[in-house]
């Protein structure tokens, strides 16, 4: 009896110290800054002798997409609970506005929608409750409507209004922006997708594109959208709507292989005039099979972060901007990316979503920025998803689907097959059922069998959650060391078509193990592999930006490295018989965990437990 005692004192400890080094600045990790705010709460104090002004007034003069913003402000009765909301449109009122829940307000509250950022005036003015003056400097993306900057004061919990800036707009709101490149249904098709202000009815949405110095061409592209009725829940549905303008996606066809290409979006007005985007090249993928220098970078759960330092995300991720400046300063030195599920963390905050493609879109716009359905886009009670939680914030996987192309059959359905050179890649989609006997399942088998291993010699598995194996604090407290239900169900594919490497993300940290199969290692080597492939190497990537996972205390056998910090993962494909595996951390660049595989064609047709049909003398 006094053995179970201990057990329970010391697991009651152990999720406390959890909880609390959970704990930043007052908010808890994971919850996404813009629900403090009690919106529906707000009251309304305008002070005649309060002032804000925001300068320039006009932003993108000079076609930027992206600028600086000054916020000068005057209070007679500063505090340290005022801050600074960027409302966008900058004329809010409750003439839209949706019952939080069935139950019925007291009066209809004086705004409606969230902001798309904040800033408490006393973290960058350290004498402002002093002398009442301040000056904060924000940066503002075009994001097809205008701004407004507002003072609050009696913090997040319980503000009120005291008062409202002039209003800053971009020169064409409307502007095509934020590209962003993803491999087509076949090898030499690229897809552009973007975002506007443009419907259909306004102007004719394509893309200019050709071989570099070549002759341009023009593809038609189309449109689409969502609506505030097409989410699921709060605050999507209330709070956290905005509008998304238009979703563009025209596909470039019958491309050459490792070709440079430049292309621009275009809208064509009614008037006849043109409006265009500013120029961007990539270079095409390779031949299947292809025996050249390939190089691919994966991670998950990026996020976006606030190079202004608003408390919005800067206390939630500090890796988020770190990951996305290192990879966009090794830009030459890769040619594909895949992003493995939570993409924004914008949990319902719709204006996150064209904030997370401005912060991708030098990676986006040059390279296939390939993504995958996360937790954090898809998952909400009874919209059916596979599991039943809130993370979505009430989206459930329309942004996300919407926002980012992928080569599936189809858009509700995230899982996808994709070919890049000596590359195979099997994208699951873990929030909808993946167990034996679904669509996803039979998608899956036929996907990693279908692949030509001559050709194609690295065949990669990837998802968000960890279906294979992960030594997290939470799925050590479960016992299962992954989602329950995920090995027991996909190992046997994985084995018997050779899989070489699982990646998945969900888990918020770096881990490697050894090739394993049924819970034991099949090789005792850890930094390089040939011969016969008798397991799968499982990979946990989810370090792109999110707050940090703690690993359990006890190290498994299986597990060969982890790592508690922000990175990600490159392999390099030099020829069909030698990859090298590197996992970098975010803040320098260098390589902290590596591997080599080395194997021929007849390695990979060699049987291991398994991993061959059964034989008998007629066959």
């Amino acid at each position: 009896m006094v053995g179970v005692q201990r057990m329970w004192v010391v697991l009651f400890w152990t999720v406390l110290n959890f909880f609390f080094s959970g704990l930043v600045d007052g908010f808890v990790l994971g919850e996404q800054p813009l629900s403090k705010i009690a919106i529906h709460r707000i009251t309304l104090g305008l002070s005649n002798s309060t002032s804000i002004r925001a300068s320039p007034i006009l932003l993108g003069s000079n076609g930027e997409d992206t600028e600086w913003v000054s916020v000068d402000l005057e209070h007679d009765n500063p505090s340290v609970g005022d801050w600074i909301g960027v409302f966008s449109p900058a004329n809010f009122n409750s003439s839209t506005c949706l019952p939080e829940s069935s139950e019925s307000e007291d009066q209809a509250p004086y705004i409606c929608s969230a902001p798309i950022k904040y800033k408490f005036v006393k973290d960058t003015n350290s004498g402002y409750t002093k002398t009442g003056k301040a000056s904060l400097k924000f940066q503002i993306i075009n994001q097809r409507a205008d701004f407004s900057f507002v003072l609050f004061s009696g913090g997040l919990s319980k503000p009120k209004l005291v008062a409202v800036s002039n209003s800053v707009s971009f020169a064409n709101p409307k502007a095509p922006l934020y590209p962003r490149l993803a491999l087509g249904k076949a090898w030499n098709e690229m897809a552009v997708t973007w975002t506007s202000g443009y419907n259909i009815d306004e102007a004719v949405p394509f893309v200019e594109w050709g071989l570099k110095g070549g002759h341009q061409k023009r593809s038609p592209a189309g449109t689409s959208t969502f609506h505030q009725n097409s989410m699921c829940g709060s605050p999507a549905r209330t709070v956290g709507w905005r509008d998304p303008g238009f979703i563009h996606t025209s596909f470039l066809k019958d491309l050459w292989p490792n070709a440079r290409y430049n292309y621009r979006m275009g809208h064509l007005l009614s008037n006849g005039s043109y409006v265009w985007s500013r120029s961007y090249s990539f270079r095409s993928s390779p031949f299947p099979g292809q025996d050249s220098l390939q190089r691919v970078i994966i991670f998950g759960d990026l996020g976006k972060a606030e190079r202004d330092g608003s408390n919005e995300y800067s206390n939630y991720q500090p890796g988020s901007l770190n990951t996305t400046d290192q990879l966009i300063k090794d830009l030459p030195n890769f040619d594909i990316v895949f992003h493995i599920g939570d993409l924004p963390y914008s949990n319902g905050y719709l204006s996150q979503w064209d904030q997370f493609t401005s912060q991708v879109e030098p990676m986006a716009s040059t390279v296939p920025y390939m993504v995958a359905s996360g937790n954090h886009e898809r998952d909400w009670p009874n919209s059916g998803s596979y599991y039943d939680g809130t993370d979505s914030g009430g989206e459930c996987g329309v942004p996300a689907e919407t926002t980012f192309y992928f080569p599936a059959k189809n858009r509700s359905k995230f899982w996808y097959s994709a070919d890049y050179g000596m590359f195979h890649f099997c994208v699951a989609d873990t929030e909808n059922d993946w167990r034996k006997g679904t669509e996803q399942y039979r998608f899956l088998e036929h996907c990693l069998a279908s692949v030509d291993r001559r050709k194609q010699p690295w065949l990669i598995f990837t998802g968000h959650r960890v279906l294979g194996y992960s030594s997290d604090f939470w799925y050590a407290l479960e016992g299962s060391y992954a989602e329950p239900g995920g090995r027991e169900s996909l190992q046997k594919l994985w084995q018997k078509y050779k899989v070489d490497i699982a990646l998945f993300g969900h888990v918020h940290n770096y881990e490697r193990t050894c090739p394993i199969y049924q819970n034991r290692c099949v090789n005792p080597e850890k930094s390089h592999y040939s011969g016969t492939v008798n397991g799968t190497i499982h990979i946990v990537v989810g370090g792109g930006g999110s707050h940090l996972s703690n690993f359990t205390d006890e190290v498994p056998s299986w597990s060969i490295y982890r790592d508690y910090d922000y990175g990600f993962v490159k392999m390099t494909a030099f020829n069909h018989s030698s990859l090298l595996f590197e996992y970098k951390k975010s803040r320098d660049g260098k390589v902290y965990d590596s591997f080599t595989i080395s194997r021929d064609h007849r390695d990979v047709k060699g049987c291991a437990h398994d991993g061959c049909e059964p034989t008998t003398l007629a066959n």
